[in-house]
């Protein structure tokens, strides 16, 4: 119930908040819980004070409440506040597997597990014993025996821990925070209102699923031409290659070397015409110089962070003494889009925003200091960095976004950001940060990515064969292998490192890298499929295997072998004995190779009942028509098989207008005849007939070969 204080109380309250937040938009003491959804509740503790924190960063828009809470709910939420934190407590009943909490080191399966929500620069995971990361995502998915979900999200961007063992428990270091419980049927379900509480991730650009290439750092612009002519000479396909900080002038952002990098055009054009797109860094830190015309645009309007005596707060990163972006004012963010229009107009096609945790080389902690202030305005109130130090990436690559579509508006936006918040896939791709090249960040790469698809990212993946350290040929080998499925496929390392390109480790890497990139490029139209679904319902591109069958506990803790979508099974060749869905999965080959045999390429199996959409092996994404397609069939016990195929013009938003098309595909065996239909089902985009190949896979490989049969292709109704 709400309460109304009396005069006495309601002025010192007043007063902490003007002191602590700068503004007071709410006074009103809560205790209560309401309906939000169907299956989705919201708890507010009774000493919420909304100034701490709303807006949401989190939520896409306020919870509109829509009732009381049902008698039947099995879960109870409790909050507490213990030696000055304030803890929200969810029993949720029953023995539950736990998932999700964003970006974490360890084992898929998070019971018994602690994560600290506190972003930090962390090389190698070696800070905190790998506890604390690059991103917070408040946020646990519960899967019970009988394989319905819960999730929980804690709406608070202050320092917290998650503590996971029989309940679920947030500790926070801020003030007393709400709490939300989604109920579901399944992990699917509960994944598709997640997206919608916290927003779906943006389709992205074709040429973004394609492999990527990057060190820290190509340089001079002459290494970068070497980079791409060796791709397009050795035929290995590859669609972007990435500048690091040696770009710049002295480590100044949105500027270019005028030894290593003198026309930035010139090199643009010469990737384009090889077909590629480039990536460039920009962090958050501008140099404190008063020669440098971004340090003297953002003194002139007054958008740096302040100290706790309210001056431009100063601290060291690459440029050395630097000041940062007040992303809390939308002056700011206004003026941090602006530099992006003659930025882009180089050419540049994507941007990566990196360091923005923020990381300072000489603060506490590797970050700014907690009693830093954020000014605000009336969108967000002014605070100290210890309430936005977690978003501050996310306000970031926010304003990132606005200023290239503002600079760009015909095509979409790609960036790829170190540091996150929940919610932030509405903005950006991530990565996993500064990873090794060891077996075991490897192997911890799967479950990774698994817990951030599980936490409403769809789009990531780690530095393939390792950022820091020197990549052995077996461990490259293993990990390009298994990279090319990965949502985001880019080999990186760092400065200092042994080259990591696919040609570096000797001509056999050199091949099976050849084949392990070509078997992505070849499943591009069934992973843009994946994306396209992944945009509109929050599903993610690489699941889980107990994804195959939410009841089955056996495959709960499988986080070694994965699927890509719900119809391809990946087993690595380094996967000890994984558990595997039942059923009858079927091996397939791609690009002629045998995967059983392998010694490097992770062995595909396709899901009886799917048909899985290919295209021809191709250099890159410009290459990639609907001219000829291969249809991967494998039929189930009732001799039938379903797909689908999202197509489009690969950029710009006319996919928003309905200019793309969704076909329905479909097989059945009649007579040892099988009959295949292509249907367009979904989009106004008019398609010419095309070519289609089936390939139809059968228990009995040597006997696999195209069908024969009748094919009905309807690709505009």
């Amino acid at each position: 119930m709400k309460k109304i204080l009396n005069r006495p109380i309601k002025i010192i309250m007043l007063l902490l908040n003007l002191i602590i937040g700068g503004f007071c938009f709410s006074l009103i003491s809560q205790e209560r819980s309401a309906l939000i959804g169907e299956g989705i509740t919201i708890y507010y503790p009774n000493n919420y004070q909304s100034v701490f924190h709303e807006p949401s960063f989190a939520l896409v828009q306020e919870p509109i409440e829509q009732g009381d809470l049902p008698e039947d709910r099995n879960i109870s939420v409790a909050f507490d506040s213990i030696q000055g934190k304030s803890i929200a407590t969810i029993n949720v009943g029953e023995e539950v597997d736990f998932y999700g909490t964003g970006e974490v080191t360890g084992e898929l399966l998070r019971n018994g597990k602690v994560r600290t929500l506190w972003n930090t620069d962390n090389y190698g995971y070696m800070r905190y014993h790998a506890l604390q990361l690059y991103q917070s995502h408040p946020w646990v998915m519960g899967v019970r025996s009988d394989g319905t979900a819960i999730g929980v999200l804690a709406d608070n961007t202050w320092k917290q821990r998650i503590v996971l063992d029989d309940k679920i428990s947030f500790e926070s270091e801020g003030p007393a925070f709400r709490v939300i419980v989604i109920q579901k049927k399944d992990p699917a379900e509960l994944l598709h209102a997640l997206a919608d509480l916290t927003g779906h991730m943006p389709l992205p650009p074709l040429w973004s699923l394609g492999y990527q290439q990057c060190r820290w750092s190509y340089y001079p612009d002459s290494r970068v031409r070497e980079i791409a002519d060796t791709f397009r000479l050795k035929k290995i396909p590859c669609d972007v290659i990435w500048m690091d900080i040696h770009y710049m002038e002295g480590y100044r952002i949105f500027t270019f070397s005028e030894e290593y990098f003198p026309n930035p055009v010139g090199l643009n054009n010469y990737l384009h015409a090889k077909d590629f797109k480039s990536i460039w860094m920009i962090d958050p830190g501008v140099k404190y110089d008063e020669d440098y015309f971004i340090y003297k645009s953002g003194t002139d309007k007054d958008v740096w962070v302040k100290n706790a005596q309210g001056e431009d707060f100063v601290g060291d990163v690459w440029p050395g003494p630097c000041v940062f972006p007040d992303f809390t004012q939308q002056k700011t963010q206004k003026w941090w889009a602006s530099q992006y229009k003659d930025y882009l107009a180089t050419g540049i096609d994507g941007v990566w925003n990196d360091m923005n945790e923020p990381s300072v080389f000489n603060g506490p902690g590797w970050t700014m200091p907690v009693d830093n202030m954020h000014l605000g305005d009336e969108i967000l109130p002014k605070a100290s960095h210890e309430r936005y130090h977690n978003v501050y990436g996310m306000l970031m690559v926010k304003s990132s976004r606005e200023g290239i579509l503002a600079a760009i508006p015909e095509k979409r936006p790609f960036i790829l950001t170190r540091s996150n918040f929940l919610g932030g896939q509405r903005y950006a791709a991530t990565w996993t940060g500064d990873n090794l090249a060891i077996w075991d960040h490897l192997k911890t790469s799967i479950p990774m990515v698994l817990n951030f698809g599980l936490s409403g990212q769809p789009c990531s993946g780690p530095d393939i064969g390792g950022f820091g350290g020197n990549a052995t040929p077996e461990l490259y080998g293993q990990w390009i292998a298994t990279g090319v499925f990965y949502p985001f496929s880019r080999s990186h390392t760092a400065e200092g490192t042994n080259n990591q390109e696919p040609w570096a480790f000797g001509e056999e890497i050199e091949q099976v890298s050849r084949t392990a990139i070509s078997r992505r490029y070849r499943l591009l139209p069934y992973l843009y499929t994946l994306f396209y679904k992944a945009s509109q319902t929050g599903m993610p591109v690489m699941q889980p295997v107990f994804f195959a069958d939410f009841k089955d506990e056996s495959l709960r803790s499988e986080d070694e072998a994965f699927l890509l979508g719900s119809d391809l099974l990946i087993i690595p060749k380094w996967a000890t004995e994984p558990s595997l869905p039942e059923g009858n999965w079927r091996t397939v080959s791609l690009v002629g190779e045998d995967s059983k045999n392998d010694a490097y390429q992770p062995e595909i199996k396709i899901r009886e009942g799917a048909i899985v959409p290919l295209t021809s092996i191709i250099q890159n994404t410009t290459s990639y028509k609907l001219d000829t397609i291969t249809l991967l069939v494998s039929l189930d016990e009732q001799e039938k098989a379903r797909g689908e195929l999202y197509y489009d013009e690969g950029e710009g938003f006319g996919y928003q207008e309905g200019m793309y098309k969704l076909f329905e595909l479909k097989a059945e065996k009649n007579n040892d005849k099988l009959s295949v239909s292509v249907s367009g089902i979904q989009g106004k985009m008019e398609i010419a007939p095309f070519n289609i190949k089936v390939e139809w896979i059968t228990d009995e490989p040597a006997k696999k070969s195209i069908a024969s049969g009748e094919i009905v292709l309807d690709v505009n109704q």
